[in-house]
This record gives structure tokens, C-alpha cells and sequence, in this order.
């Protein structure tokens, strides 16, 4: 009861690894012709590292990045709005993490590689159909770049974790059009800097209009600088004409550093991080409309291309991380069936199509607009324009609809049954 995995994502490569260590067979085809470690920083919430622990990989992670220990929002004047705990400082039992995107994949690449075996993870393996036989499926493949055909896989289901571009999605959904972009554009990326706040301190600052998010991503070496990601976004109006047509591209940081150039706070120099960054890399903010179903007879979506979301609330790379656990657990108990996706749907996509959602309203970042908008020009004490309840609230309901909330998950039993595993 093989089941093919198309894409070899953060999302592909932890079902990959779930699904081997339930004892079902798994094969991952990779669209690029060579996995290599791009994108830029991400944090992994402490739902999405339990389950990473819970596939042996703590250690590794711990390799990898930082644990996060405060999340703060500031005004665009650097003044503090809110600040929590975070991870295990915010007593969960497992850390959150901020680590480089290409770091984790590369990491659950080369752990799928030795668990499941190398020769089951191909690349330049492009999903291009598929068809429905007796109690299978057979997926078609070929080179995404010559066109030309690569072969056929047989299994018992197919799960597309190919992105927001989709293959799989868009036969589902021909006539979706690409993806949904809300003004916003991010520049993002890496630089050399020294810590800040706690040195383990992922921050906001700004409002929805324009708005700068950091975290370091290493330790500080031995010349007392840690490697630190960040983001610059502004927002325009939505019949702007931007390049929308391009989902990544080199930045130029004068279409944003002279609108952050007074942002100076005592506790950070934002244009002077800006300006310390070797490359900057420019993302159009997109995000999917919520699909009314994911299942379609042995195939389904999973991670980005079943609910890409806003970058909001540190989410993407977590939920794809749950849907692949999710997912793994169903299986375990319903066997590689049409059954089991249609029990995996039904309790993630409503869960994700939530989150989405919220992302679009601001998720908990919305306490920074509402204080742009009522002290634009600063305040003297944070209690005078939102009460501290309103803000804990704030981030107690984000936390709990994101399924992060810290009594419940310390609680809760784990999602694959370590029972049903093979020892």
C-alpha cells in the first residue's frame, strides 16, 4: 500500500517520515531537479516541534536554529505593545524554533534519505496526471523543463504537497487562477547583526501598512553577532501595479529602506540590519482561497497547496507539519484508503480554512494597526489605549484556533499512537 507524495517540501518530507515510522511504504517525487537549501528564516511552533520530537529529531533541530524565547509587538516608534514568553520560557514542553527554512528542509531531507531509503526520493520528477485503477492509483510524470516524460508510480494514494502551485490542486481545480495577492509586498532577508532584547527575541514593529519582523536564527559567535532574518512589508493599493507576476526575486532595497530609514529604536537599528544583508529577496504577500474539498476519489492536498496562508502568526510550515501527522494517523488506522483521506480532510481543512481566515483580518498582528490608528503619534503609556486583557485575549484565541494553546497541547495525547507504532 505505497503511497506517492508529490513534493519534497517541509510538508512532503514529514509525511514521508510519518508514514515510515507507522511501517507503510512511501515514495516522494520532486519537481526540482536538485533539492537545495533556499528560502529564508521560518519559526516552527511548539504543535509543529512536538511532532518533529516525536520523529526523533529534537536533537537536530536544536542543530539547526534558535529556540524562541519572547514574541513582542512594537509601534512604528519602537514602542512596546505586548511581549509574551514563548515556547518552553511560556511553559510548553516542547520549544518553538527559529530556524532557516532551506536548513529544516535539507535536514528532513536527508533524514527521509536515510530512512526510507534514498532511491524513494526522486527529483526532476514533475506530477503531470494521474488515474484511478482497482484499489490504486498511477501518477504520471515527467521532466518539468524538457516536457518530456519521466514514467508512471503505482500506489494506493496520492498526496499532492507540491505547494502553492500545485499540479495536483489545479487538475482538481482548473479554473482556480493563481494565487490571490492582498498589496502587500515582503522583502525579505539574512544579516550578521548583534543580538537583540533577550538574543532570542522574534519582534514586530509597524502596523498593517508597513511593518518590520526579525528573529535571530543562530546563536552570536565568537564576534558577538547572531545570523538574523528579517522582513520588510509595505502594503499598497490593491490596483497597484506591481510585479505580480514574479512569486520571488532579488529585492532592491531602495524600493523600501528610505521609507524605514528613521526607524531607530534604542533597542534596534532597522535600516542599519537592512543594509547588513548580503542578498534581499521580494515576495508578493499571497495567499489561497479555503477549497471546499481536498479528497478526489485516492488523491488529496496537503500543506501550502491545500491552504496557503498570509505569513501571519508564524503558521505555514507548522500546519503543513500537522496535516502530515494527521494524515499518517488516519492511515495507520483506516489503511492507505479513500477513507482515510476523507477522515484526514475532515478535520483539517475546516481547521486550516480558519486559520487562512484569520490571517486575512490581521490575525493577533492586528494590535498594531489598531494602536497606529489610535496613537499614530505615539503614546505614553499602552494601558491608556488597549487594556491589557484585550491583548492577552488577543493572543490567547489566535494561539487556541491555530491549535497551540498551551494547556491543551501539554495535554492532549499524541496524534500518530505511539501504541501503533512498530518498535
Amino acid at each position: 500500500m505505497t503511497v506517492l507524495v508529490a513534493g519534497a517540501g517541509i510538508g512532503g518530507l514529514t509525511l514521508a517520515l510519518s508514514l515510515h515510522q507507522a511501517g507503510v511504504p512511501v515514495r516522494v517525487f520532486e519537481t526540482a531537479a536538485e533539492i537545495r537549501p533556499l528560502g529564508v528564516g521560518i519559526n516552527l511552533l511548539p504543535h509543529a516541534v512536538r511532532e518533529l520530537d516525536e520523529l526523533g529529531l529534537l536533537a537536530e533541530l536544536d542543530g539547526l536554529g534558535l529556540r524562541t524565547a519572547e514574541l513582542a509587538y512594537y509601534s512604528k516608534r519602537g514602542q512596546l505593545i505586548w511581549s509574551e514568553p514563548r515556547g518552553e520560557a511560556a511553559g510548553y514542553r516542547w520549544p518553538q524554533f527559529s530556524v532557516h527554512r532551506g536548513k529544516l528542509q535539507m535536514m528532513l531531507l536527508a533524514a527521509a534519505q536515510q530512512r526510507i531509503g534514498a532511491e524513494n526520493i526522486l527529483t526532476g520528477w514533475h506530477l503531470e496526471d494521474w488515474r484511478t485503477e482497482k484499489d490504486g492509483i498511477v501518477a504520471a510524470f515527467a521532466d518539468k523543463k524538457s516536457g518530456q516524460p519521466r514514467g508512471e508510480a503505482t500506489g494506493s494514494l496520492l498526496i499532492g504537497a507540491d505547494g502553492i502551485h500545485s499540479s495536483l490542486r489545479r487538475r482538481l481545480y482548473p479554473d482556480e487562477g493563481p494565487p490571490i495577492w492582498n498589496g502587500a509586498i515582503l522583502w525579505r532577508g539574512i544579516a550578521r547583526a548583534t543580538p537583540y532584547l533577550t538574543g532570542r527575541s522574534m519582534i514586530m514593529a509597524g502596523h498593517e501598512f508597513q511593518k518590520f519582523v526579525c528573529y535571530p536564527i543562530s546563536p552570536a559567535g565568537d564576534d558577538g553577532k547572531a545570523t538574523i532574518n528579517f522582513i520588510a512589508e509595505r502594503k499598497f493599493a490593491a490596483d497597484h501595479a506591481w510585479r505580480r507576476e514574479d512569486w520571488n526575486r532579488p529585492g532592491d532595497p531602495a524600493d523600501f529602506l528610505p521609507q524605514f530609514a528613521d526607524w531607530r529604536f534604542d533597542w534596534l537599528d532597522v535600516p542599519a540590519l537592512i543594509a547588513a544583508a548580503e542578498a534581499v529577496y521580494e515576495y508578493p504577500m499571497v495567499d489561497r482561497d479555503p477549497l471546499p474539498r481536498w479528497t478526489q476519489g485516492r488523491a488529496s492536498l496537503l500543506g501550502d497547496a491545500a491552504h496557503a496562508m498570509y505569513p501571519i502568526g508564524s503558521n505555514g510550515a507548522s500546519q503543513a507539519i500537522l496535516d502530515a501527522r494527521v494524515l499518517t494517523r488516519e492511515i495507520l488506522a483506516q489503511g492507505a484508503t479513500p477513507a482515510a483521506l476523507a477522515a484526514y480532510e475532515a478535520e483539517r481543512r475546516p481547521a486550516t480554512a480558519k486559520i487562512v481566515l484569520a490571517n486575512r483580518q490581521n490575525g493577533p498582528e492586528q494590535v498594531m494597526q489598531r494602536v497606529e490608528q489610535l496613537a499614530p503619534d505615539g503614546f505614553a503609556r499602552i494601558e491608556d489605549i488597549l487594556q491589557p486583557e484585550e491583548l492577552e485575549e488577543t493572543a490567547r484565541s489566535y494561539k487556541q484556533l491555530a491549535g497551540f494553546d498551551k494547556d491543551g497541547l501539554n495535554s492532549r495525547p499524541p496524534i500518530v499512537p505511539t501504541t501503533a507504532l512498530a518498535p
